[in-house]
């Protein structure tokens, strides 16, 4: 980080992104009573200060791009990740089978499957499966392999050898972010392998994502966008995301 002094408009800004997570310019400009230009220059020198992080016309912090620990990621936009979960859960026909990998929005799809009967459901998360048990009808099947503390889920090749046997009808997919130019992208390697092999497994694609992933750069490119059948969201995508998606041949539901 490169050594630097914050103005008194600065650390305004610092305060708002702390206790925000994130803040648009906009907003940023009309609580310190200033131009949308001054707010794009100060933050300017923050982000090369490697104190804040610009992205379309929002500022974060820094560990926003890391994924946090799922308990934390479970309440963060939990009434949109909600509406996206029933929403999928409506695509996912009764006696169907269905791979549903580690993450937030996938959890809440989880909780909303588990009205459906006759179901196979292979995972490699702990808490997915352990959201199954007391569904009745649902066959579940645990991938093992190493074990990553923060969601307790397992990857590697253990995991991949296990997944290898499955052929399945749906995969339904979280990301870490959906960036214009690389197409559907993560913060952990293992993750990303996990999600290339399982999307080989089944005939149809679903990725759930919430509209704060748009617009975000991670560490690892997962796949284009037209590897993807559906992409379930909690808002219309804006510019360029709309057209790319078309482009694509993806079918865009958005959660009401």
């Amino acid at each position: 980080m490169t050594n630097f002094s914050l103005t008194k408009r600065q650390s305004a800004i610092l305060r708002a992104v702390n206790a925000r997570g994130t803040c648009t310019v906009s907003d940023l400009a009309s609580q310190l009573a200033v131009s949308e230009e001054t707010i794009r220059r100060d933050t300017r020198q923050m982000a090369k200060a490697a104190l804040i992080q610009k992205m379309h016309g929002r500022i974060s912090l820094p560990e926003e791009r890391l994924e946090p620990p799922l308990q934390r990621r479970m309440t963060k936009n939990m009434e949109a990740k909600q509406r996206i979960g029933e929403a999928t859960a409506e695509l996912i026909a009764e006696g169907s089978s269905v791979i549903l990998d580690p993450g937030s929005t996938t959890n809440y799809v989880a909780r909303a499957m588990c009205e459906r009967a006759h179901l196979n459901v292979i995972t490699n998360s702990t808490e997915i499966a352990r959201v199954f048990m007391s569904s009745r009808g649902i066959n579940v099947y645990m991938a093992g392999g190493e074990m990553r503390h923060e969601d307790s889920a397992a990857f590697g090749p253990t995991t991949l050898d296990f997944l290898s046997c499955f052929s399945v009808e749906t995969a339904v997919l979280s990301v870490g972010a959906i960036d214009a130019e690389r197409g559907l992208m993560d913060f952990d390697l293992k993750h990303m392998e996990y999600t290339q092999f399982v999307m080989g497994l089944a005939e149809r694609v679903i990725v759930v994502a919430d509209q704060d992933k748009f617009g975000i750069r991670g560490l690892a490119t997962v796949c284009d966008l037209d590897r993807i059948d559906i992409l379930v969201t909690d808002a219309p995508p804006c510019s360029p995301f709309d057209n790319l998606l078309t482009e694509a041949n993806v079918q865009v539901i958005v959660a009401g």
